[in-house]
């Protein structure tokens, strides 16, 4: 399990990383192989705003779906809509090229509640 230095964490597998003032945001390498095959992503429209905890989008696989869940509050300024045709890429690419969201904090010092690397990788190790 690879896990991004760079990177904070949710226990449901999302991670989030600072990228100047904006978040990007995806799933984990342990998620992405939880749930195997990802065959379909859906994404929020550009400008919706969420709390963090609120689902944000589905990411479906043969074995499962999966919600997404906001790791701060903000606003959606863009998704990967590469992932509409090649949802796979979240299998090989999961902290690159598979980013799911990008969005404006409007409260950024909850990015101090996220899970540092080692403490996300303690819970993910825990479900194994």
């Amino acid at each position: 399990m690879n896990v991004d230095p760079n990177a904070k964490y949710l226990e449901s597998h999302e991670w989030s990383r600072k990228e100047g003032d904006l978040i990007v945001c995806g799933i984990s390498d342990h998620a992405q192989e939880s749930l195997s095959d990802v065959v379909f992503v859906e994404l929020p429209e550009v400008g919706a705003t969420f709390s963090k905890g609120d689902v944000f989008g589905v990411v479906e696989s043969v074995k499962a779906a999966s919600d997404l869940y906001m790791s701060m509050d903000g606003e959606i300024v863009e998704i990967n809509e590469i992932l509409e045709d090649e949802p796979e890429l979240i299998n090989s690419d999961p902290f690159g090229a598979a980013w799911l969201i990008k969005f404006k904090p409007s409260d950024p010092s909850q990015w101090d509640d996220l899970l540092t690397p080692d403490e996300y990788q303690e819970v993910a190790e825990a479900e194994e």
